[in-house]
């Protein structure tokens, strides 16, 4: 399996960013879309994109990845960022609606062709290519383009500070990929349509995101209705999105899976993020910064109630976990830690890294939600990814419905009230050279009602272990912060690698926490 870059993810490509809205120009810039002919343009509804995936399921797989000059596709990350779309030509800039759209240009890694609609009254318009709607920097085309070209992506800007200011709030760009953030949050994790045999021996498949129909919003919206058709080898989908921005956006995502093949591991609601080294990282990293991290960990809320807590490691080797449950009701890769001192990086912002929540909708059926953490040696590369895998199986001639929204935030309003855990520190156990090999663990929870408790207060944790032996289990009372501290050493057993561990903290039958889960690994 391969690490996907970070950079390559949706946005972070030339951005904008807020700007402030000039006024229009004494003579206006060509309007953007060129309208096609009347009789070109089409009634469409979400049935039209479920009707083109379930026809295209039915052909052989062709990929759109041709028509690039030579030129841009030799581009590196940074000549590529020097294409910018010209703010001045942003679709609905001059009409006075809420959110305004700009497009990526192809080149880089970005091959493939898109082709964006925009629907008005009920109707289908194709937006035509022009490559006068693009600053090329220092990287001018050879000559001409061609009007089919098409675009790599869309991006979306909406006034989340005040009226005039209009911010990127949304991207798509880059197979399947899409990100989004809230007021006061950075791009970080990105979110993926679908993950397709993620983690297995064979090479991992990309869907791509080929199509998109855009509804223009009216005056007063605050969200913005988007679809995309979806195309790869195995499957084909039917996709509509609904983004609210806001001080937490929230997506509302719904598709119509259609297969041409079997699927050996169909990832819904696919979550992709980078983790390379925090408080838990029991290895040297030879860097300034205490943690480099999109995200800290994997949050769980199981059908039985039970929340789960599982923080992320950069592991030396591909780690691959599954939390099975009867029915999904929510999970998420979150950015718990929000304290600058704890990352002291005045340019990634990594403080202000959104939390995602997966809220499904509906009965998902039985599954499991898969956490696989892969070996990076640097921050640029996406290592982290988290989906749902429905028990249900998948063939040529099948179809699948799912729905659900993600939620960026943050703070965690998913969360529950109980405590949480706050962190997870790893060090050397034992006092003497035949406790060698003993590992010791340090777990903070914290919760207003975790404070309540007096430090005479019964608590105690229920700790456990797949090998090996627990010892000095201890709890008590931070009386700092307010917080719960567990700590123990584990005594691994030969040959029994990795181990699992599990502990929760309790008064008497009351479960007072979130249950934390860890992978060590001695190798």
């Amino acid at each position: 399996m391969l690490l996907s870059l970070c950079l390559a993810c949706a946005g972070g490509f030339a951005s904008a960013g807020p700007a402030k809205q000039p006024p229009p120009p004494p003579t206006a810039a060509p309007a953007v879309p060129t309208p096609q002919p009347a009789e070109e343009r089409k009634p469409f509804g979400f049935e039209v994109v479920e009707q083109r995936a379930r026809e295209l399921a039915t052909q052989p797989y062709v990929r759109d990845d041709g028509g690039v000059p030579e030129s841009l596709e030799r581009l590196d990350y940074d000549q590529y960022r020097d294409i910018r779309f010209k703010v001045d030509r942003a679709l609905w800039r001059d009409e006075g609606l809420p959110f305004q759209v700009q497009l990526f240009h192809r080149g880089f890694m970005f091959k493939d062709r898109v082709m964006v609609n925009v629907v008005n009254n009920g109707e289908a318009t194709r937006l035509a290519y022009s490559s006068e709607l693009f600053d090329f920097g220092n990287n001018p085309p050879p000559g001409p383009l061609d009007a089919a070209l098409g675009f790599a992506g869309v991006r979306f800007h909406y006034p989340l500070r005040r009226n005039e200011v209009f911010d990127e709030v949304s991207v798509f760009l880059g197979a399947s990929y899409f990100r989004a953030v809230g007021l006061g949050q950075t791009y970080g994790l990105s979110a993926r349509g679908l993950a397709v045999d993620t983690g297995l021996t064979k090479a991992e498949e990309f869907p791509i995101f080929r199509e998109f129909w855009i509804e223009k919003p009216t005056a007063g919206a605050s969200e913005l209705v988007v679809y995309a058709l979806m195309d790869s080898p195995s499957i084909t989908g039917a996709y509509r999105f609904v983004v609210r921005p806001g001080l937490d956006t929230a997506m509302d995502v719904s598709h119509h899976l259609y297969f041409r093949r079997k699927v050996e591991r169909l990832g819904i609601a696919p979550l992709t993020s980078m983790f390379f080294h925090g408080e838990n990282t029991d290895r040297f990293a030879d860097d300034f910064r205490p943690e480099v991290h999109d995200s800290d960990g994997l949050l769980i809320s199981r059908s039985n109630g039970e929340w789960i807590w599982r923080p992320l490691n950069n592991p030396r080797h591909l780690r691959i976990s599954v939390f099975r449950d009867e029915r999904l009701t929510g999970f998420g890769v979150l950015q718990r830690d929000r304290h600058f001192d704890h990352y002291q990086d005045l340019e990634a912002n990594y403080h202000r890294r959104p939390t995602s929540w997966v809220e499904a909708v509906g009965d998902w059926g039985p599954g499991a939600v898969y956490l696989i953490e892969i070996p990076s040696d640097a921050e640029k590369y996406d290592n982290i990814v988290a989906f749902w895998v429905p028990d249900q199986p998948t063939d040529a001639g099948k179809e699948m419905n799912f729905s659900y929204r993600l939620h960026l935030t943050s703070d965690e309003l998913m969360a529950p009230r109980s405590g949480k855990v706050q962190a997870t520190r790893i060090g050397a156990g034992g006092t003497n050279a035949q406790d060698a090999g003993r590992r010791k663990f340090v777990v903070d929870f914290a919760s207003e009602t975790l404070k309540l408790y007096g430090e005479d207060a019964k608590i105690e944790a229920d700790v456990g272990t797949s090998s090996g032996a627990i010892r000095d289990a201890v709890v008590h009372k931070n009386t700092e912060t307010g917080a719960w501290r567990l700590s123990f050493e584990l005594e691994p057993e030969k040959d029994k690698d990795p181990v699992e561990l599990r502990a929760v903290l309790r008064a008497g039958k009351d479960v007072l926490t979130e249950t934390w889960l860890y992978q060590w690994s001695a190798q």
